[in-house]
């Protein structure tokens, strides 16, 4: 692999990308070169590191954990693991140490309500928990990812229907609950939404939101995450913006999970309209194609269908 985001104003592969290769490498039995922060090119040769142990045969599945460092974000790592495991014939269990909500990724109750559940319709069987919450910029969460192997059902995501229901999960760090963050977070995201509020010790101050909308067809996720100079009330009323600028529209999932679907898409088939076109889209589109996956990219006008 070359030229790894060669176009970011930070290049090359950053603490959760090389905990992320590093995780997937342990469970494919897989060489690596060049895994660094800041590399932009690396090898990953699966399936070979049993032969160079002079071993009869490789161990695909098991168990993995890594540390990913920082506040790197452990979904990400999450991300890239799945797929990968439910193609595996053993079962497959990371534990993961760094950041649990934080910036630039999906928080971990995004992907625990949000895209699980989702796949889980689709034929995945896969758990994830989370022992311990990890904020910016120190990290420290713990969470747990188990895979069983699984085969993707066709994704069939091209109308979301009626919403049936909206629950707002809202976390933070427990220094924060006299002042009751948590719960004004919920309340300006969603005043009628059910709620799960958890406060929880974690070796940064730091708090998040999400929002998950659970339609007749489809699921989608809306998000916001605490920061210094920002209020319980700003960070709730971002992922109300974001979930009323959804439902404006006719898409099934929401943009972040838009490109999330791409790899599962290109692996089980199916269609998936999405809000727009993301250049993470486009980039995950594109490298697939390296690999021989063709995902079509259709654009209505209003809303765009990625089909395979």
């Amino acid at each position: 692999m070359r030229y790894v985001r060669r176009a970011r104003s930070n290049p090359g592969l950053q603490a959760q990308h090389c905990a992320a290769i590093e995780a997937v490498a342990d469970i494919c039995d897989a060489a690596t070169e060049g895994v660094e922060v800041g590399s932009e090119a690396f090898t990953f040769e699966p399936r070979v590191a049993a032969e160079e142990a002079d071993e009869e045969e490789p161990v695909l599945g098991g168990s993995t954990s890594v540390e990913v460092g920082t506040a790197g974000s452990i979904p990400l790592v999450f991300d890239a693991l799945l797929p990968v495991a439910a193609a595996l014939e053993e079962p497959i269990e990371a534990s993961l140490t760094g950041g649990t909500d934080a910036k630039w990724a999906p928080p971990f109750d995004y992907f625990q309500h949000v895209k699980l559940p989702l796949l889980r319709e689709h034929g995945l069987d896969a758990e994830a928990s989370v022992d311990r919450r990890g904020f910016y910029p120190r990290g420290g969460g713990e969470a747990t990812l188990t895979v069983q192997p699984s085969e993707f059902d066709p994704l069939a995501l091209t109308e979301r229907g009626d919403r049936e229901s909206l629950t707002a999960y809202s976390v933070a760090e427990e220094s924060l609950e006299e002042d009751e963050v948590a719960e004004r977070q919920a309340e300006a995201a969603a005043p009628d939404a059910d709620r799960e509020i958890e406060y929880g010790e974690a070796d940064s101050v730091g708090s998040a939101v999400v929002l998950a909308a659970e339609y007749e067809h489809s699921r989608a996720g809306f998000t916001g995450l605490g920061d210094r100079g920002t209020t319980a009330e700003e960070v709730g009323e971002e992922a109300a913006e974001a979930l009323a600028e959804f439902e404006a529209g006719d898409a099934a999932v929401d943009s972040h999970l838009a490109d999330q679907l791409v790899p599962v898409l290109a692996l089980a088939g199916g269609e998936v309209r999405v809000p727009e076109v993301t250049t993470h889209v486009e980039t995950v589109v594109d490298l697939l194609a390296e690999f021989g996956y063709d995902v079509a990219v259709e654009d209505d006008g209003d809303t765009v269908v990625l089909s395979a």
